[in-house]
């Protein structure tokens, strides 16, 4: 006999008993199974985790494309200057600040300028051969093909000497021209920097200009190669 038999016996016997002695009808107890308990699921993820989980997420994308930025911002400041690239103070207490049209007076001093892409607002100054001279001269002095890159009489032209890649310059007024201290190399910038003393082996390449919004501005790249006799490019 097995142990539900035996416990329905048990359950009719003390059910007559009790009717028996006048209590009643007594039901048997009901006995409730319960369902069969399910296996524990797989919780979700904590709310903190999925945020870290998130946040890590992110980050994996975010660090190529700041990386592909930054190569992107690398590139333009090694650049050469590209039309409509504007000029900004190279040294001085404004360094980086846009060169204006009422900064270059006529009959010089020139400013040494870098050239800055305008949409940007990267500064090309990677490469110190990116360095530009700048200055304003009378226009009715200028040789034609001089005044033809010329914007009101405002001439450019690359900072770094061709002969062994000086960037210092003495400012002769007087004949519009310029001369390398380091082995007395002089440009006439009137007549498109060419050499008139000295062992450069060529002139300055000149860099042509335009005037927009009251400011110098690039109007073309390099006329000839900036840099010097055994470097540039």
């Amino acid at each position: 006999m097995d142990l539900a038999d035996v416990t329905s016996r048990g359950v009719t016997a003390m059910t007559a008993s009790l009717t028996s002695s006048g209590v009643g009808t007594i039901l048997p107890p009901t006995i409730v199974m319960s369902e069969t308990p399910q296996r524990p699921s797989a919780l979700d993820p904590k709310p903190g985790r999925r945020a870290v989980l998130k946040l890590a997420a992110g980050i994996g994308l975010a660090l190529p494309m700041a990386g592909r930025a930054g190569a992107q911002d690398d590139a333009r400041r090694r650049a050469r200057p590209q039309p409509n690239d504007r000029l900004v103070f190279a040294a001085t207490d404004r360094k980086g600040q846009l060169i204006t049209l009422a900064d270059l007076p006529a009959g010089g001093p020139p400013l040494i300028a870098y050239p800055m892409d305008p949409a940007a607002k990267v500064i090309r100054d990677d490469s110190r051969l990116n360095q530009i001279l700048v200055v304003r001269l009378d226009p009715s002095r200028l040789n034609a093909e001089t005044r033809e890159r010329a914007a009101d009489g405002i001439v450019a032209y690359s900072a770094v000497c061709t002969h062994t890649g000086c960037d210092s310059w003495d400012w002769q007024p007087a004949s519009s021209s310029i001369k390398c201290p380091c082995h007395f190399s002089e440009f006439d910038l009137k007549e498109g920097a060419r050499v008139l003393n000295g062992p450069a082996p060529r002139r300055l390449p000149a860099l042509p200009l335009k005037a927009v919004d009251g400011a110098p501005v690039v109007a073309g790249g390099f006329v000839g190669r900036p840099g010097f006799e055994t470097g540039g490019g």
